[in-house]
């Protein structure tokens, strides 16, 4: 684990989740800090992106969220095929991919069945499994974005349900292999999994 000094703090090179509800404040947290890394470290970003813009609404969204982030990030737009795309990348840039839950639920949707809920998910399990292999393997700044979706009420609907529940299963998984998670609260950083001193800290 490789250690720079950023903004008078030691950050660690390595994978981060940063999680939080909608409209936490998540997204802006990440960008900031991929800023301040990359402005530090001298390299530059990836922004990869699993959303799909499937309606207006979804548009809109899309345009907002480019015109948060500096112009001279590279765009990589990836809903589905995430690993693979990632490996095709140059190893010296940054990553920030926004988000892991578009990037399921738009795999989960392949295969979901209202008359078996509960049934197996092939393209998402193939895809959760192959991208765990390439994060577990990386040697890079990584920033991973994701929903905590599981604060509120159980959903009434079967997919929903279902979604709920991949989504729980992801973000243990993702923890699990990040250097470090990050809670982001009412637009506050939260620390909840730390990388210092070459020992970690929860």
């Amino acid at each position: 684990m490789v250690e720079d000094d950023v903004s008078g703090e030691r950050a660690s090179v390595g994978r981060r989740l940063i999680i939080g509800g909608a409209r936490s404040g998540k997204t802006a947290h990440a960008l900031a800090l991929a800023k301040s890394l990359s402005d530090a470290r001298g390299v530059n970003v990836t922004y990869v992106a699993t959303a799909q813009a499937l309606d207006q609404e979804m548009q809109h969204r899309i345009s907002l969220h480019r015109a948060e982030r500096p112009a001279t990030w590279r765009t990589l737009e990836a809903p589905a095929g995430l690993a693979q795309a990632l490996r095709g990348q140059d190893a010296s840039s940054m990553l920030v991919i926004d988000c892991m839950t578009l990037w399921l639920s738009n795999a989960l949707l392949k295969d979901f069945r209202e008359d078996a809920p509960t049934a197996e998910l092939p393209a998402w399990e193939s895809e959760r499994a192959d991208f765990l292999q390439w994060l577990q393997a990386v040697r890079r700044d990584v920033l991973l974005i994701s929903n905590e979706v599981g604060a509120g009420i159980v959903p009434l609907s079967p997919v929903a349900r279902r979604f709920q529940d991949e989504q729980g299963r992801l973000n243990q998984m993702l923890a699990a292999a990040c250097d470090e998670v990050t809670l982001v609260v009412a637009g506050i950083a939260v620390p909840i999994k730390t990388f210092r001193g070459g020992r970690l800290t929860t």
